[in-house]
């Protein structure tokens, strides 16, 4: 964030699914690694819309997600493999809508309810470590699976680790109350403290098939690059 602030760039924090851009704003908009972190069609395709509508007509709108065809298969051994797909917004360890049963709360952008997505949960302390002990037990009842079943084709939802450094943890503190919460663990050889982050990858042509029912915009070019799939979009109307 400091980087593009530093440059001279305007710089915003803000909710994939609700941009604060006005409709026709830019030439082009892109979205690098963003969309898989959403849990549900509903919310992927909805973020893509987003993209769509803020750039002008004619406009480019260029997206990568990661593939399940990873090209280093020894990653997959490193994810926690997820078997439940989730038919509404994922609650749970590191999403934004899990409340902390502490007093100390971690710190994230409010989501923005669509119509169709149901109202917002205020889930307590106690339903909030049931879903941490839920995803827990899930996670060790993997442990003892075989890679074929771990690593089976149509496996699409995981939790990655995801490392933030010591000297960048301590920010308003949310790093030291994920830990005290059992969200984080340290890793003191990495001298980081690591996250779970949940994960979609998506198979070949399903990008595709999110844009289909999107009537404004057209595919103007897909491709694989580095265990990722991509599309450029134009925007019609």
């Amino acid at each position: 964030m400091s980087a593009g602030s530093d440059r001279g760039h305007e710089v915003l924090v803000a909710d994939a699914v609700d941009l604060p851009y006005r409709t026709g704003f830019g030439d082009a908009a892109i979205s690098i690694a963003v969309l898989h972190h959403l849990s549900t069609e509903g919310r992927r395709k909805k973020a893509i819309e987003e993209l769509i509508r803020v750039v002008k007509k004619g406009g480019l709108v260029l997206i990568t997600v990661w593939a399940v065809e990873q090209e280093d298969k020894s990653l997959l051994a490193k994810w926690t493999p997820l078997t439940q797909k989730y038919g509404e917004e994922w609650i749970g360890p590191g999403s934004p809508r899990a409340r902390s049963p502490s007093s100390c709360t971690l710190e994230s952008i409010p989501e923005t309810e669509e119509n169709g997505f149901g109202e917002r949960k205020k889930d307590s302390g106690q339903s909030y470590m049931q879903s941490l002990q839920e995803i827990t037990s899930q996670s060790e009842s993997y442990s003892g699976a075989s890679t074929d079943v771990k690593n089976a084709n149509n496996q699409q939802e995981y939790f990655v680790p995801w490392h933030l450094p010591y000297h960048r943890a301590e920010v308003s503190g949310a790093s030291a109350c994920a830990l005290a919460n059992g969200l984080a663990k340290k890793d003191d050889k990495k001298g980081a403290v690591v996250y779970n982050r949940y994960y979609h990858v998506f198979s070949e042509g399903e990008l595709e098939r999110l844009v289909a029912g999107i009537d404004n915009a057209v595919i103007v070019d897909r491709f694989f690059d580095k265990s990722n799939w991509c599309i450029v979009l134009e925007k019609k109307l």
